[in-house]
């Protein structure tokens, strides 16, 4: 198996055999081949859609990106959140709203709001659902954004992280 471009996991037919091998019950929903694949039939393979033909989209990443994020499941409560809004209704003091509002406008910038919609969508469901997730790792914990949404559990006011170090 090997990515494309575009980040895009893409089996060979024997990659393919092999999954079918060591797990008979596997999804093989949105799954990617690099050739053409006639199985589905003899498997009895019901759901819809199957493996698929891997095609370039031939596209710049940003604009893959940026299709693929209008195909995200997200239900609509979040899909149309004014996540700037509610990150700020989230802020306690004049510290916290400057420095929630000076990284939207760098997440805006870089038009991401959409990305922040779906963050918060995913911890909302973890939550309900009580998945554990981490504590928080890398530079996304120098987002104050990201900890009032809940993706981590780091103050990045509180140890003065720059926001530059996540938005890079």
């Amino acid at each position: 198996m090997h990515t494309d471009t575009y980040g895009q996991l893409i089996f060979t037919e024997n990659e393919l055999c092999d999954l079918i091998l060591r797990d008979p019950e596997k999804s093989f929903n949105n799954i990617i081949a690099d050739t053409e694949i006639i199985f589905d039939e003899a498997l009895n393979l019901t759901q819809t859609p199957t493996v698929r033909k891997y095609t370039d989209p031939k596209v710049s990443v940003a604009e893959f990106d940026n299709i693929n994020q209008n195909n995200w499941h997200m239900p609509g409560e979040y899909r149309e959140l004014d996540i700037a809004k509610w990150v700020l209704e989230q802020c306690h003091n004049d510290s916290e709203l400057q420095r929630a509002g000076q990284e939207l406008l760098l997440f805006q910038e870089r038009d991401m709001f959409n990305l922040l919609r779906y963050m918060k969508y995913l911890v909302d469901t973890m939550r309900n659902h009580n998945i554990v997730w981490g504590v928080g790792r890398g530079s996304s914990v120098a987002s104050f954004v990201l900890y009032l949404i809940g993706i981590h559990k780091i103050n990045s006011l509180y140890f003065d992280l720059s926001i530059e170090e996540f938005l890079k």
